[in-house]
């Protein structure tokens, strides 16, 4: 009966090479693997058999159905390449010969202000070691609220509209602070990481607010980290995003998951400080909250706040755009108005 088997495997690969098709090759799987497939007959005889032929006889049939069923596969997988590969050759595009395909009157594309400079960010932190990282925009409520030091009864939560799902367990994030938690529970310290994303809060519409904007959160937790450090790094990154000098000013703040906590503003670029809707007539402009991680946002990441600390910030990615455009209505960039977008295809 092993000889029968091999015999069988012989005359399976030589049709095999004969069928091109997937049909074809489907077909013939049944003819030697289905219920009543070549192999399956001769297995029949196996109940005749003895203990001793059945050891060798049982091993046997099992390698050759797995080498059939292996050879099947890769054929098909060749097949498939084979078919993508014809519809890639056959519907090529020169897509460096564009006057053959477009009027000359279209515009080109181009990358949108927020993502032009969110690569800047990206790009000014990864040249400081931090690490990207990324979470859902569907969030836990333990995730955006609890782990950040906001429990159900904290005034905090009242300063975030917040689009809940009907269960009310889960919500849109309203900051990228909760990639923090998911970022301390996959990481020992020390680290550095930084979260670019989309936010959502039920918010009325102005010049300065959207219900959907984006943050960018960012955090670095090693040993003896103090606000000094926090300092240095939010200049290395405004004089690299502006490529100049630009008046800051820090000053107290309350956020539940750092202590202390500090608002970093700019000199509104809009008006120069002296005073516009963006900036809504101060001068000066909400950029960057920071301040040093509190030890609960710690201890729900599982980090020994009396061992490690350090800080984390969140930067309004959208406020920054206006700031470094010149831009003066945050409505312009979600508005999809392809006049406004044009400004913006070179970048």
């Amino acid at each position: 009966m092993v000889e029968q088997l091999e015999n069988l495997f012989t005359e399976f690969k030589q049709e095999l090479e004969k069928v091109q098709e997937q049909a074809a090759i489907l077909n013939l799987k049944s003819a030697f693997l289905g219920k009543k497939g070549k192999v399956s007959e001769v297995l029949k005889s196996l109940k005749d058999c003895t203990v001793e032929e059945k050891k060798l006889i049982g091993p046997k049939a099992n390698e050759i159905k797995g080498s059939i069923i292996n050879l099947i596969n890769e054929k098909l997988s060749a097949l498939e390449i084979e078919v993508i590969n014809q519809k890639l050759a056959k519907n090529r595009i020169d897509i460096t010969a564009q006057n053959r395909y477009f009027k000359s009157d279209l515009l080109a594309g181009g990358q949108h202000p927020v993502t032009a400079i969110s690569d800047q960010v990206k790009d000014v932190f990864l040249s400081m070691g931090f690490e990207i990282l990324d979470g859902p925009h569907i969030e836990t409520e333990y995730n955006n609220f609890e782990a950040l030091n906001i429990p159900d009864d904290h005034p905090a939560r009242d300063m975030q509209d917040t689009f809940w799902f009907s269960d009310f367990k889960h919500l849109l994030r309203t900051h990228t602070s909760a990639v923090q938690v998911r970022g301390m529970k996959t990481h020992k310290p020390p680290f550095r990481f930084i979260a670019p994303g989309k936010v959502f809060r039920c918010e009325r519409t102005d010049a300065s607010h959207e219900m959907v904007f984006h943050q960018l959160e960012g955090m670095l937790i090693d040993k003896n980290i103090s606000v000094g450090n926090l300092i240095y790094f939010m200049k290395q990154l405004l004089s690299s995003i502006f490529e100049k000098d630009v008046e800051v000013r820090l000053r107290p703040g309350f956020f539940p998951f750092v202590e202390p906590g500090f608002e970093l503003d700019i000199k509104c670029l809009i008006c120069k400080g002296k005073g516009c809707s963006v900036c809504k007539q101060t001068g000066w402009v909400e950029l960057l909250p920071c301040g040093m991680v509190h030890p609960n946002v710690l201890r729900h990441g599982g980090i020994d706040p009396d061992e490690f600390n350090g800080f984390a910030f969140g930067l309004g990615l959208d406020r920054l755009v206006m700031m470094r455009f010149g831009i003066d209505d945050i409505r312009h960039l979600h508005g999809g108005d392809l006049r406004f977008m044009s400004q913006f295809s070179s970048l």
